[in-house]
């Protein structure tokens, strides 16, 4: 690798200044006197800086060009370049931005509905309908305020955080991979996979907190701080914090039904992102292009293929693993809360409140016990929540896309 010091550089001496003071006992250089060839070597292009810009896969960052020798001709090429570029990256950023705020933040009343469903073993009503839960979430708002079905959010985006820098700390530290390459091995893939059970296994007791913010009700619930999830998480590691009944399961009872649904939910979610990413891509490329100048509609479908397929591959990896899990995440919910003294909002009418009072000996009992007392259907107690949840999801997406679809039109 060469060097790109001049060949003449002689350290404080190379300031590029006229003024004496400067140049006393060294041989100074000034940028005025210097030739285009020894300034070449200072010119040089910016690195690309993943995130500064929406590239796609193989672009790179274009060079830049000379200076024009004309006046106006700067104005020239502002106005010969395309007038959407920057509205191409304002709307993948929002677009982006919009089904991170509507997965996150605008489906969380109905993740909190379908929870408090779940646990409730009391329930006559199981809510496999969406109108029905609509009802009782309604009545549960104008009961308790708009606050009743936004609770635990806070402590949603901690579990997140802890998950994340978690899964990095362990990555690092040890040789099992975060990502998994194109020529995977199998041993890659257990390696990962042992990372995403150690990764579950150290935000359980965290997750455990989040899971009673959202499921207690807002009547007797005080108002807990962020950080609240991260000191009951610990509490009840270190068996600290709010005393909890003797029906308590400790944490060990609990890692494998935790690691069992993360891993799975991982692994679907993963598989069906990957298909249905492959299947629109193949379909995008397999449709027919004209290469008329003057049509907006291929510009405007091209720009849409370029963020969308992601968008719908990852919303669909999510209906499919959260339909396919629901079972086992009613059983996982109701392992979690048991013991923690929790009171919850009546999900039959939505006007009042119930204890928890399950006495399940692990697994493998609470199963037996919902087929038994609840029939089958027990498993899929709030199902209705969720088809609310993803419907309101990809109404958000659609209306997103008809809205960037008129923007690069219009522009």
């Amino acid at each position: 690798m060469t060097s790109r010091r001049p060949d003449s550089f002689e350290g404080l001496g190379y300031r590029g200044r006229e003024d004496p003071s400067f140049s006393g006992g060294y041989s100074g250089r000034s940028f005025n006197n210097s030739s285009s060839s020894d300034l070449q070597h200072w010119v040089t292009t910016p690195p690309d800086i993943p995130g500064s810009r929406n590239l796609h896969f193989g672009d790179r960052t274009p060079q830049f060009e000379a200076a024009p020798a004309q006046p106006g001709a700067a104005d020239e090429a502002q106005s010969a370049a395309p007038p959407s570029e920057q509205l191409n990256r304002f709307a993948g950023f929002g677009i982006g931005l919009a089904s991170l705020f509507t997965e996150n933040v605008l489906a969380h009343p109905c993740i909190v509905f379908r929870r408090q469903c779940q646990v409730n073993y009391h329930a006559r009503c199981y809510h496999l309908s969406p109108l029905t839960a609509i009802s009782v979430m309604y009545n549960v708002t104008k009961t308790q305020g708009p606050k009743a079905l936004w609770k635990g959010m806070g402590s949603t985006f901690v579990v997140q955080g802890v998950t994340l820098g978690t899964e990095g700390i362990i990555s690092e530290c040890t040789p099992l991979p975060r990502e998994l390459s194109h020529k995977w091995n199998p041993k890659q893939v257990v390696g990962h996979l042992v990372l995403k059970g150690l990764t579950y296994v150290v935000a359980m007791p965290f997750y455990s907190a989040s899971l009673i913010e959202t499921v207690q009700s807002e009547i007797i619930r005080d108002n807990p701080g962020i950080l609240d999830c991260v000191k009951e998480g610990l509490g009840r590691v270190m068996g600290m914090g709010v005393p909890h009944s003797k029906r308590l399961l400790p944490l060990w009872n609990l890692v494998f039904p935790t690691v069992l649904h993360g891993i799975l939910h991982y692994l679907i979610s993963s598989s069906v992102q990957r298909l249905v990413l492959y299947l629109l891509r193949r379909r995008n490329n397999g449709s027919p292009k004209h290469s008329s100048p003057d049509s907006g509609a291929d510009t405007v479908q091209s720009m849409l293929d370029a963020y969308f397929p992601e968008l719908m591959a990852s919303f669909a990896a999510s209906l499919c693993a959260d339909v396919l899990l629901f079972p086992l995440e009613t059983v996982l919910h109701r392992l979690h809360i048991q013991g923690t003294r929790t009171i919850i909002d009546n999900t039959d009418l939505g006007f009042e409140v119930l204890p928890i009072n399950t006495q399940y000996e692990g697994m493998r009992d609470c199963i037996n016990a919902i087929r038994r007392e609840e029939g089958t259907m027990g498993f899929y107690k709030g199902f209705g929540s969720i088809v609310v949840q993803y419907s309101l999801h990809a109404t958000v997406l659609q209306i997103t896309k008809m809205i960037y679809s008129t923007l690069l039109r219009n522009a």
